[in-house]
C-alpha cells in the first residue's frame, strides 16, 4: 500500500448503496474539476467506479477524523 494516511478499504467490501453514496459524495465535493465540459453526475460516478475496479484509485478511511476518501494509486 502506498503512503496514504489511514486504512485502505476494499471497495467490494462495502454495500452497493454505501459505495454509491461515498463515490457520489466524492465527485460532488467542492474543488472537484472535470474540465471545461459539464458531465452528468452518473457519468462521473461511473468513471470513479471504473477507476476503483481497475485499481487506479482506492478508498482510504481515516479513523482519527472518521472520514473516507478516494485517492489515486501511485505506481
Amino acid at each position: 500500500m502506498d503512503k496514504a494516511v489511514g486504512v485502505e478499504v476494499p471497495y467490494d467490501k462495502l454495500s452497493r448503496e454505501a459505495l454509491h453514496r461515498l463515490v457520489e459524495e466524492f465527485v460532488t465535493r467542492d474543488g472537484t474539476d472535470y474540465g471545461a465540459r459539464e458531465r452528468a453526475l452518473e457519468d462521473k460516478i461511473a468513471d470513479v467506479m471504473d477507476q476503483l475496479r481497475r485499481r487506479e484509485a482506492k478508498i482510504v478511511f481515516d479513523a482519527d477524523s472518521g472520514t473516507a476518501n478516494i485517492v489515486p494509486v501511485r505506481r
